[in-house]
């Protein structure tokens, strides 16, 4: 690779984006003529006390992963280069996914303990696919969990995507915008995600606008002639209330040419204060349709504070809290193998116990019950479904604007115990998630069954 350009995953290398120790299994697995159908589950197996609630989200760009993952030439040879044998090697160059996936649909309220994904395919297969799998899922669930909230604390005011600056990467930014777009975020600062998916973007001006020209005044009438149609001005580079002055005065001026003043933002300072002080004056002044944004290191619980204190504001700017879900940066979701051909299996370490068998996640209106697919309880809802059949999608993948409708509708519905974004004080605070007594018979009898080389 030319060390100029930058190291973007690409069709050509996409298959390396795996741990090392899923090829050096594989290659066992190959050269001892190991590949029976196997059952992976990935679930997140606690929820930290700042979380009631988790959104499923990432399941497209696994759809996509799986089934454009191909071993290229160049990707082999590097492969090569690292010892791994010839017969393997010829392996992968023929590689696809063509196994089963079953999925809860994107926007899903889900918890802990719970069957999210549940991949079937031949024991390299799923292998293989597990570190990109738990990469895609993880990051993208991780975001949109901590993004419904702050949809939740601002209480039916617009949030826009802010945080391309401070995330984890151009690739991270790019699906926070997604994640945060599907809980019901208004769109993005992020072009290339408006592009990608069709999320509206939104901009304002920065402070260096302002700073750029002789006077405030000055700059602002240069925006709002550049750009007379829906301008937002940003008004705390200076003196605050100067600054709301000077706004009113340049929307005056624009409405002389048959256009209005669409908003003004605010990024620090007493946001309650502000915002109320630039109310009064935009109503005093005629201009009660400008729309105040409110900016600045804000999170859900900073708004629900600042709505409860009864600040003035339309819609809010959230970045580097929401695109790094800085109170909970990390989902500690896995991916565990449950099935072996016909037989269940089960993990049993301490802490790490995992279900064993191919199951079903059942929503009742109280709760939910995890139970063994045989064991069909009609009167619950089931979540996981069908994704892909070897290899090959069922159904069409609904579209981003389709997926966020239903998962608003979802949020509305929460109950309000969910809603709260105070952290979890008491487990009687969580949603109920039970195991069926199918599920439990399984897991003591594999429990009670010593293995031979432990007697």
């Amino acid at each position: 690779m030319n060390r100029s350009e930058i190291p973007w995953i690409t069709p050509e290398n996409l298959a390396l984006f795996v741990d090392l120790y899923e090829l050096t299994m594989a290659q066992s697995y190959h050269h001892r003529g190991y590949n029976p159908p196997v059952v992976f589950d990935y679930f997140v197996r606690h929820l930290p006390p700042e979380r009631r609630f988790l959104i499923f989200a990432g399941l497209e760009q696994l759809i996509a992963y799986l089934q454009h993952l191909r071993f290229h030439p160049e990707a082999l040879k590097y492969l090569g280069s690292l010892g791994f044998r010839t017969s393997f090697l010829r392996y992968l160059e023929g590689f696809r996914f063509t196994g089963d996936l079953w999925s809860v649909p994107e926007g899903t309220v889900v918890f802990a303990g719970e069957v999210l994904v549940r991949v079937e395919a031949p024991l390299i297969q799923a292998q293989i696919v597990e570190t990109a799998l738990l990469n895609l899922l993880n990051f993208e669930t991780l975001i949109a969990s901590k993004a419904a909230r702050v949809v939740l604390a601002a209480k039916g005011r617009g949030v826009v995507d802010f945080s391309p600056r401070r995330d984890h990467g151009l690739d991270a930014a790019n699906k926070v915008a997604r994640a945060s777009f599907l809980v019901g975020a208004m769109g993005t600062s992020n072009v290339l995600a408006g592009k990608l998916w069709g999320i509206p973007v939104f901009g304002t001006m920065a402070h260096s606008y302002v700073m750029a020209f002789p006077d405030e005044r000055t700059a602002f009438r240069a925006f709002c002639e550049d750009y007379p149609d829906r301008p937002v001005l940003l008004v705390d580079t200076y003196d605050v209330t100067q600054g709301i002055q000077h706004a009113i005065e340049v929307g005056k001026e624009l409405q002389k040419r048959g256009k209005r003043l669409f908003g003004i933002r605010i990024d620090s300072g007493d946001l309650v204060y502000w915002s109320r002080k630039a109310r009064e004056m935009l109503r005093n002044a005629g201009m009660g349709h400008v729309r105040i944004l409110l900016s600045g290191d804000l999170n859900e619980y900073k708004i629900r504070d600042l709505l409860e204190a009864g600040a003035e504001v339309d819609s809010f700017g959230v970045g580097t809290e929401m695109g790094t879900s800085r109170d909970v940066p990390a989902l500690g979701g896995v991916y565990k193998l449950v099935q072996v051909g016909d037989q269940p299996v089960v993990k049993r370490s301490a802490g790490k116990q995992t279900l064993p068998g191919r199951k079903q996640v059942y929503r009742f209106p109280d709760r939910d019950v995890v139970a063994l697919e045989e064991e069909n309880l009609s009167e619950g809802t089931p979540l996981l479904r069908p994704v892909l059949m070897k290899g090959q999608v069922v159904d069409p993948l609904p579209s981003l604007e389709a997926l966020r409708d239903r998962t608003l509708a979802v949020l509305h519905r929460l109950p309000e115990r969910l809603r709260r974004v105070e952290p979890v004080e008491k487990e009687d605070e969580r949603w109920p998630v039970h195991l069926s007594p199918g599920l439990r018979s399984l897991m003591e009898k594999l429990h009670a069954t010593v293995p031979e080389d432990a007697r």
